[in-house]
């Protein structure tokens, strides 16, 4: 099948039959017309597309799912990287099927805003990305979902229809935010440290921040990660939040928690959409900042306005529970 321009399309299925009809001819037809196909997919599927696919299957990249799918910019990060590496002057198709299992709600939500959020930052391509979502094993809240962030719907080899609940990724992202909003840090436990900020103090609050975060087990890398990250949030701050504010760490069982709050007083001025979400263009001179704050962090939650904002960032502590798949 040929297309033109960006194509996004979720494929739910229930069987493996119902898994390969919606994918086998896709790679085929990708394969036939010179495409990079790139299948990210569950381990068992990777062996059933394998074995359709016979001697064809060494010419598609497979990805075990459960290796890709970390956190949802990182992934967005990776399937932007790729493209580039392998896009310049053909099409790339994407098998990609998200891994949902274990999530806490908030991650749940972040991973469905990725799924919006390709439409975004894909749109001016001409690649073509299938999302396989498995009716056995997932919420019908996920099923629901599937059908607001992807434009198309397949059904089967080489037919698909438009999905009448497509929602616009602007006025998804909104209701994410409305729909959980991120929970008050609490404010006397053991593990606790507020420091503020201002101009000239940013070596003394990177010294604080590393020292907290060994405190918590992070191992050096992290350490480092988080500290860089910390500091691109907190050099925006200074520089349009009012030169200062404050930098709360916190520790729960799963994350080691960096929320930045500025002073406001930005001058009326509104904040980029999608900030950091959007891999900004080689040559722009702004827009790197918080894309950077997302390929470090492990999520991210933003609120961000003209008279004050809060950026939280997540890293996950070593050896942090990963729950099983809800019954």
């Amino acid at each position: 099948m040929t297309r033109t321009g960006f194509v996004h399309q979720a494929l739910c299925y229930g069987a493996d039959d119902e898994f390969l009809e919606g994918t086998l001819e896709f790679a085929r037809d990708g394969l036939a017309a010179g495409d990079a196909v790139l299948a990210v997919v569950k381990s068992h599927n990777i062996a059933l597309l394998e074995q359709a696919l016979g001697s064809r299957s060494g010419d598609v990249e497979f990805v075990d799912a459960d290796d890709w799918y970390g956190y949802p910019s990182r992934t967005l990060g990776q399937y932007h990287a790729y493209c580039a590496d392998h896009g310049m002057d053909r099409r790339v198709r994407v098998i990609g099927e998200p891994v949902w299992a274990g999530r806490t709600d908030f991650e749940t939500r972040e991973w469905m805003r990725y799924e919006s959020l390709l439409n975004v930052a894909f749109a001016h391509s001409a690649h073509w990305i299938l999302c396989p979502y498995d009716t056995r094993t997932l919420s019908a809240g996920i099923l629901r979902t599937a059908t607001r962030t992807h434009p198309e719907l397949a059904l089967g080899a080489r037919t698909s229809a438009p999905s009448g609940r497509y929602a616009d990724p602007a006025g998804f992202y909104a209701e994410c935010d409305a729909a959980l909003p991120a929970a008050p840090l609490p404010e006397d436990c053991d593990d606790c440290d507020d420091i503020r900020f201002a101009r000239g103090r940013s070596a003394a609050v990177r010294g604080a921040l590393a020292a907290y975060a060994r405190r918590s087990g992070m191992p050096e890398q992290r350490t480092y990660d988080m500290v860089a990250a910390v500091h691109e949030v907190l050099v925006n701050a200074v520089r349009f939040g009012g030169g200062g504010g404050v930098l709360r760490l916190r520790s729960d069982p799963d994350y080691v928690i960096c929320e930045v709050a500025d002073d406001g007083a930005r001058n009326g001025a509104m904040p980029a959409r999608f900030p950091g979400h959007l891999p900004p263009a080689a040559r722009a001179v702004g827009g790197h900042g918080m894309w950077v704050v997302r390929q470090l962090s492990d999520l991210v939650a933003e609120d961000l306005g003209p008279t004050g904002s809060t950026v939280r960032m997540y890293f996950r502590r070593p050896g942090a529970f990963i729950r099983p798949p809800a019954a």
